[in-house]
C-alpha cells in the first residue's frame, strides 16, 4: 500500500532512528550500582524506554512500568543518571540499518525532515550529532521544547505551523503507540518501523497507517515526490 505524498516527514528518535538502549542501560545501570540497588540490565531498559528520561528512571526504580518512587529517591537517582548518560551519550548507541540510506532518499525526493523525540534536549543534539544525523533535519523538536510531549499532539502541530504546511498533509514516522497517539490526535498519517521500543508489544495493534521492517522500504509505502 502506498499513503498519499506527504509535504512534511516527522522522524522519532528513540527506537525509530537510533537504537540507544546500550547506552540508556549502561547509565541506568551505574545509577542503580551508586544507589546501592540491583542493576536492571538492558533487556528490561528496552521494554521501559518511550516517554522520556523521567519516566525511564522512574521505572527502573520501581522495577515496572508504571507508579511513582519515593521523591527523595528519584531526584537523588535522576541526578547520578543524568551525569552518568551524558558522559557515556552517542558511545554506545547505532544507527539502526538502513537509516542512512532512507534520510537519503527522503532527502532526495525533497521532502522537510524534522525530528520529533520526547529525550531531552541536553541529550537529543549530542546523539544526533554523535551519530551524524544531525544536519538531516530542518527542526528538532525535543522533550522538554514544549510544555507538552507526545503522546499529546503539540510537538507534531507545532512542527507543521513551523512549516506552514497542513498537518492533513504531514507525516509521523515512529515506533510506539505514543507516536500513533500523536499523530492521530494531530492530523498526521503514521507510519511504525516493526523493531523500536513499544513495551514488548507488536506495533501492529496500535494500527498506524503503515508499517514497515526498515527505512529501505520508504520507496514503496510512501511513493515518489518528484
Amino acid at each position: 500500500m502506498t499513503l498519499p505524498v506527504p509535504e512534511l516527514v516527522l522522524i522519532d528518535l528513540d527506537g525509530t532512528l537510533i537504537d540507544s538502549v546500550p547506552d540508556l542501560s549502561y547509565a541506568i545501570d551505574g545509577m542503580m550500582l551508586q544507589l546501592e540497588l540491583p542493576q536492571r540490565g538492558e533487556e528490561k531498559v528496552r521494554r521501559w524506554i518511550g516517554n522520556g528520561v523521567e519516566r525511564l528512571v522512574k521505572r527502573a526504580l520501581l522495577d515496572q512500568l508504571e507508579g511513582e518512587p519515593e521523591a527523595d529517591l528519584f531526584q537523588a537517582a535522576f541526578h547520578l543518571f543524568k551525569v552518568l548518560y551524558t558522559e557515556c551519550n552517542g558511545h554506545h548507541s547505532v544507527l539502526y540499518p538502513q537509516v542512512r540510506e532512507g534520510l537519503d532518499w527522503l532527502k532526495s525526493q525533497g521532502y522537510l525532515l524534522a525530528c520529533i523525540t520526547n529525550k531531552a534536549e541536553q541529550f537529543t543534539i549530542p546523539l544526533l550529532k554523535s551519530l551524524k544525523v544531525y544536519d538531516d533535519f530542518r527542526l528538532v523538536i525535543s522533550g522538554d521544547t514544549l510544555p507538552q510531549q507526545k503522546p499529546n499532539p503539540m510537538p507534531l502541530l507545532h512542527a507543521a505551523s513551523y512549516f506552514q504546511v497542513n498537518p492533513h498533509h504531514s507525516l509521523m514516522i515512529g515506533d510506539s503507540i505514543n507516536d500513533v497517539q500523536a499523530a492521530r490526535a494531530a492530523g498526521f498519517q503514521i507510519i511504525c518501523v516493526t523493531y523500536g521500543y513499544n513495551h514488548g508489544e507488536d506495533i501492529r495493534t496500535a494500527q498506524p497507517d503503515a508499517v514497515i521492517d526498515s527505512f529501505a522500504q520508504f520507496p514503496q509505502v510512501i511513493g515518489s515526490k518528484l
